[in-house]
């Protein structure tokens, strides 16, 4: 079974992201990208990492697809 929703992203230089609501906008030299996170799945952004993290693991079939 694949692990790589546990793996913490790495965010390049000049991209930006935020979550507003639910709503999750990545800003880049190339554009933007939004797209709306499921119940239970939440993402956190430090520094130069973003995490995908669910509520519990009725949440895991959706944890790996965001």
């Amino acid at each position: 079974m694949s692990r790589i929703g546990n793996r913490k992203i790495e965010i390049p230089s000049g991209v930006t992201i935020t979550e507003e609501n639910g709503i999750v906008k990545v800003t880049g030299p190339n554009g933007e990208l939004t797209t709306t996170l499921v119940n239970g799945i939440t993402v956190k952004v430090e520094e130069n990492t973003l995490e995908v993290l669910r509520k519990n693991d009725t949440y895991k079939a959706m944890h790996g697809t965001i």
